[in-house]
């Protein structure tokens, strides 16, 4: 009896550290944004914008906004949904422009239509790991000095348009020992995502520490669990994405 007692007791508290999981690893990882937190507005248009873990295999001839199909099936979806669910007085306007493959360069390309002209005013972007993941695999020759740069004037861009816009800048992340991530990525990789701060910083943007938030979420489950490739998130990893962009929301 006593030892069932014990053994409910233990799965009891396992139960309760597993149920806090992730806003734990979330706390664990990050420190507190310079910019506070971001108190949503009424009418609040929000876009993600990035590569492939943005666009996460949403339907590219659907502009719905607030639509299933149209976010993808990955953080954004799921950020997404919890904004709308938390927040169904704010008419919230909530859309993903992401597109697999692309580097800052080709954000700029597509900007007018897929930013610009959607007047967000909270701005999230994702955008890096081709930067450099396509210098190893692809022939680009690109440089961080080529990364840094296109992000700045792509900024400089959108400022100009859309003054009051709220930026949140996700820093690019790879987690080693999985498919297509190895010993090779790194150092070089760590400057892009140095760089992807001190943009944050120059241009007064929130900013998500994703590299150290899946550091600390690999000391809990393997950096399978969490990536499929080292890159694209599997359903955890996605959730873990979710979790980080929405603990910049008070």
């Amino acid at each position: 009896m006593i030892n069932s007692r014990r053994t409910f007791i233990k799965s009891a508290a396992i139960g309760s550290i597993a149920g806090l999981l992730v806003p734990e690893i979330v706390s664990a990882a990050k420190t507190p944004s310079k910019q506070g937190k971001i108190t949503l507005q009424d009418n609040d248009i929000i876009l993600f914008q990035g590569d492939s873990i943005t666009d996460s295999g949403r339907q590219k001839n659907n502009a719905e906004k607030n639509n299933n199909s149209a976010l993808g099936n990955g953080y954004a979806l799921l950020t997404a949904a919890r904004l709308l669910q938390k927040y169904p007085e704010k008419n919230l306007s909530i859309y993903n422009r992401g597109i697999s493959g692309n580097k800052v360069y080709q954000l700029a390309e597509r900007w007018e239509d897929d930013c610009l002209n959607l007047k967000p005013t909270i701005l999230s972007i994702l955008i890096g790991v081709n930067d450099f993941w396509h210098t190893l695999t692809g022939g680009y020759k690109g440089t961080v000095t080529t990364y840094k740069n296109d992000f700045e004037a792509l900024l400089d861009k959108t400022k100009q348009k859309l003054p009051n816009v709220k930026l949140i800048i996700g820093q690019p992340f790879a987690l080693t020992g999985v498919k297509a991530v190895d010993s090779s990525w790194f150092p070089a990789f760590t400057d892009y995502q140095n760089s992807a701060r001190e943009i944050a910083d120059k241009y007064q943007a929130h900013y998500i520490p994703y590299q150290k938030i899946f550091d600390q979420a690999a000391k809990t489950g393997s950096p399978s669990y969490w990536t499929g490739d080292g890159v694209h998130p599997s359903l955890a990893g996605g959730q873990l994405m979710a979790e980080s962009w929405l603990d910049l929301i008070k």
